[in-house]
């Protein structure tokens, strides 16, 4: 498998993908090895962990470059990326004991009722290439401290760095069988469902996740899907409009907006729509377009080509049906590599694919509002539902809309923001199941209830 750069178009490596054969070969052995190590005290697995993270630590800088050169992503973000990773396994392995230790509920003359948490088992984790060490960090850290196994399909568009992680969590004292990276395409990905797996974690496109959940779906076992998004914000009447275009512009634009939190609709009260429309452009142009190794650089290239398709017939779809192009629009044929000009506009409506259907790159439309209860049906007129914000100084005014949003996470004056105290989940086609929080360290468990009882 080759694996090239997406800003450049130069091939990086050129690394062998997994036969059947061998996806096969490797399950059998992760579900042998699984047991040992979940038998390891608690501890021992946090200590481990607390190594990989010392491990990513010491190797930012590098890990970072790699990341740069195999998805196009600018150097600032992919070192953001890598040191964001930290404060969650420390998350992790601060909440780990807490959250699936086994809990006494209830004891009396007769009766004890406990509650303990079991390993799942074999996890299949099929991951992402926009956020790699986010996004399979948010997987495969909960699920090794809680016992599991992990079969690590990392992207196709992010294999060097997939192989980095194993790398790392093995150097730190995971078993090799215990974390196995399995590198390659759909063939891996579909030979990996065919196995004895416990779970499966996937994340990625909804069409996709769709052809997960036929594989696995008639075999009962756990299955997670974390899919697009179509992300709205609505910037009401006395929003801070600068602040608001400042950092609406950043969400839409952040990642080269390769994100499914990327904002991809923007809808504005009438009485400051021009004003914020002015704002938001003038924000989007002083972003940085450029070499990703540049520091300077916020946004990079289009991590995948097909992707460039989409994007110019959301363009053309667009135009045709009366949008206003503000700026953008079109491929940047004059270097090699994946790239597309950050493109805004207005004069949108949901007949048109740019506000309905997900884009997964540099594209917004802004479309104006008259109140409050119109923003409100728009934000929720989509097949999606990950998560969706509110610009306003009234606190109570953006909590009326928001609770009433389909949305897994909501914002009040910010956007594409993740914490993992909170779980990250989404409605409809953006997906079933979470992580991060504590709930997403039990989601890699199989609860057991003990009831026991004392002789007379």
């Amino acid at each position: 498998m080759k694996v090239h750069n997406p800003a450049t178009g130069a091939l990086l490596a050129d690394v062998p993908a997994a036969t059947p054969a061998l996806v096969a070969e490797r399950a059998a052995a992760a579900r042998a090895a699984q047991p040992a190590w979940a038998a390891l005290p608690m501890r021992a697995r946090m200590e481990v962990l607390q190594r990989f993270r010392v491990a990513i630590a010491a190797e930012v800088e590098s890990l970072a470059a790699t990341l740069t050169a195999e998805v196009g992503k600018p150097i600032r973000q992919s070192r953001n990326e890598v040191n964001g990773l930290l404060p969650r396994i420390d998350f992790f392995i601060a909440q780990a004991e807490g959250s699936i230790g086994p809990q006494q509920l209830h004891d009396d003359a007769r009766t004890r009722e406990v509650l303990s948490f079991d390993a799942l088992g074999v996890v299949a984790n099929i991951s992402a290439w926009n956020c790699p060490y986010l996004v399979g960090g948010n997987v495969f850290v909960p699920a090794l401290l809680a016992g599991n196994a992990v079969l690590y399909k990392p992207s196709e568009f992010a294999t060097l760095t997939g192989l980095h992680i194993a790398r790392l969590l093995h150097e730190s004292g995971v078993p090799l069988d215990v974390f196995v990276p399995l590198v390659g395409g759909g063939a891996v990905g579909a030979a990996l469902l065919e196995q004895k797996i416990d779970a499966v974690f996937f994340t990625g496109s909804h069409a996709t996740g769709q052809r997960v959940a036929a594989v696995v779906g008639p075999r009962f076992i756990k299955l997670q899907l974390e899919l697009g998004g179509k992300d709205p914000t609505y910037v009401a009447d006395d929003a801070d409009v600068k602040a608001a275009a400042e950092s609406l512009a950043d969400g839409a634009m952040y990642n080269t907006g390769q994100s499914c939190c990327s904002v991809e609709r923007i809808y504005v009260h009438e009485r400051i729509h021009d004003a914020f429309v002015a704002a938001f452009v003038e924000a989007v142009k002083a972003l940085g377009l450029g070499d990703p190794t540049s520091e300077d650089t916020c946004i990079g290239a289009i991590t995948r080509a097909p992707q460039l398709d989409v994007l110019d017939a959301q363009v053309a779809d667009a135009l045709a049906k009366g949008a206003v192009l503000l700026t953008g629009g079109a491929r940047i044929a004059d270097r090699p590599g994946n790239w597309y000009a950050p493109t805004v506009f207005s004069q949108v409506d949901h007949g048109m694919d740019l506000m309905r259907e997900e884009s997964f790159g540099p594209i917004v439309g802004i479309q104006k509002v008259g109140g409050d209860d119109e923003a409100l049906a728009l934000m929720n007129d989509t097949r999606y539902g990950l998560t969706a914000g509110v610009f306003t100084k009234d606190e109570a005014r953006a909590t009326a809309i928001l609770s009433r949003v389909n949305a897994g996470t909501v914002y009040w004056n910010c956007c594409d923001r993740v914490s993992p105290r909170l779980p990250w989940s989404g409605h409809g086609d953006s997906g079933v199941g979470l992580t991060l929080s504590t709930l997403g360290i039990q989601t890699f468990t199989r609860p057991r209830a003990w009831h026991l009882r004392r002789h007379a």
